[in-house]
């Protein structure tokens, strides 16, 4: 019956994304659709999403960094859901508080807040004092354990039986990524895995005066309760406009990211712009690690090369580099794949807006290539993706004509000697990395020139 319920809830809008292509579901003219049109179904989607409950929020959070999957303007909407998770009434809260050090809130804390900070789809956090200090007192929502189980069990059932019906790439990303939501979720609720995880990063990041990383309260960490320092901080996609650096920002959550991802090989696996705050004084918070990932030094090692390929700009390094982290579907034409590299490539070196790069792409027929020969994401990806939408929907936020790559060049050349010794690999520069990232700064510095004498020399 839970099955059911779902199926009856989501059903009209799969049938209605069905349409979208035959208007008689199996045959047929498209049916018609304006932007109007997909803007008004995307909200009323979310708006069904965060009634199925927490489960789905969460499931619809790890989605919204598919763009492989999703595409707009339902991957923009479904980001949103951060922010529409209802709040658990204090009286709830108040009771798993009590269960977890078997005493009234105001007997374990000076004060504690009955409103909370932030509601999200596992847990709740309210702001409290402990021994003279500014605590978030984090409590898991009642009872989310067994809705979770009973979510997640209907889930695989419609995805599995979706993905045998139909042999869909899509459909089977769709299902490798509610089995990867699958391993991860039980972990996220439970607290003394995520102040051990915490606590491990703050140790990574204690030389970095630029990150902040919340102190854990040991003493008062249970299973469904964790207690750890305040950090003050506005979100960083809540910043004022105009006054964001948007490179400067950009590359310092590229440069955590990096570190976490391929000298610590500890990644924060939930990246999203609730989860990172700028503090007052400029530097970057970090919060949330209930999902974390370790990454082996043999994936690690794959992507640090497929990374240098695509700053060296060598499009067929880049596609053997793809190979390599399997991220190419079986079947695909290796000439298009390297085609499609290369123009990967060459735009990423271009000074454009987001939205004219997407114009070439369309222009040149890449978006329908990767249609006909999709791109499959594994397991183990999932994550960095979510990490790379993360910051490129930051830049673009603040900067129309942000280029990922431009910032993470210097960002990842510098970190490269501590990158290759955490993999025990050889350390110095070849001569053709040394050539492209001198011909890189040269081009920066070029087209900076020429974009200030531009406007020196403009009426």
């Amino acid at each position: 019956m839970h099955t059911l319920r779902i199926i009856l809830a989501l059903g009209p809008f799969v049938l209605s994304a069905l349409r979208d292509r035959h208007r008689w579901l199996w045959w047929g003219a498209p049916a018609r659709r304006t932007t109007e049109f997909h803007i008004a179904r995307a909200e009323a989607l979310v708006t069904r999403i965060a009634g199925l409950g927490p489960t789905f929020v969460k499931l619809a959070q790890v989605f919204a960094s598919r763009a492989d999957l999703i595409p707009e303007p339902y991957l923009t909407t479904l980001g949103r859901l951060t922010d529409q998770v209802p709040p658990v009434s204090w009286d709830a809260i108040r009771a798993q508080i009590v269960a977890a050090y078997g005493r009234e809130p105001d007997r374990v804390f000076e004060t504690i807040d009955h409103a909370p900070v932030a509601a999200a789809s596992l847990g709740q956090v309210h702001r409290a004092r402990w021994q003279g200090r500014d605590v978030a007192v984090k409590v898991l929502r009642p009872g989310i354990e067994p809705r979770v189980e009973q979510d997640l069990r209907s889930a695989r059932a419609i995805s599995g039986w979706a993905a045998k019906r139909w042999r869909s790439p899509h459909l089977l990303g769709f299902q490798a990524l509610v089995e990867e939501f699958a391993a991860r979720i039980s972990e996220e609720m439970d607290f003394r895995l995520e102040a051990e995880y915490a606590t491990e990063v703050r140790t990574n990041f204690a030389g970095n005066a630029r990150v902040m990383i919340p102190e854990v309260m040991h003493e008062l960490t249970r299973q469904r309760v964790l207690v750890l320092q305040f950090m003050h901080g506005t979100r960083v996609d809540r910043l004022v406009p105009g006054g964001v650096d948007a490179g400067l920002l950009a590359g310092l959550v590229m440069e955590v990211y990096v570190q976490m991802m391929l000298v610590d090989g500890l990644f924060h696996a939930d990246p999203h712009p609730g989860n990172l705050m700028l503090s007052p004084d400029g530097r970057l918070v970090l919060l949330d690690f209930g999902m974390m990932v370790r990454v082996p030094p043999e994936l690690r090692l794959k992507l640090i090369r497929t990374v240098f390929a695509s700053i060296r700009r060598d499009p067929l390094a880049v596609a053997a580099g793809f190979y390599d982290l399997g991220l190419i579907a079986p079947g695909a034409d290796p000439a298009e794949i390297a085609r499609l590299c290369s123009i990967l490539v060459e735009m990423a070196s271009t000074r454009t807006t987001t939205t004219q790069r997407i114009d070439t792409l369309l222009a040149d027929r890449i978006l329908q290539s990767l249609y006909d020969f999709p791109i499959i994401l594994p397991r183990d990806l999932v994550y960095f993706a979510r990490t790379a939408a993360l910051i490129e929907g930051l830049g673009t936020r603040y900067d129309p004509y942000f280029n990922a790559i431009e910032i993470g060049t210097p960002v990842v050349m510098r970190m490269r000697r501590r990158i290759l010794r955490s993999l025990g690999e050889e350390v110095e520069p070849s001569v053709a990395e040394i050539a492209s990232v001198a011909g890189f700064a040269a081009g920066r510095a070029w087209r900076a020139a020429r974009e200030w004498l531009g406007g020196w020399t403009a009426p």
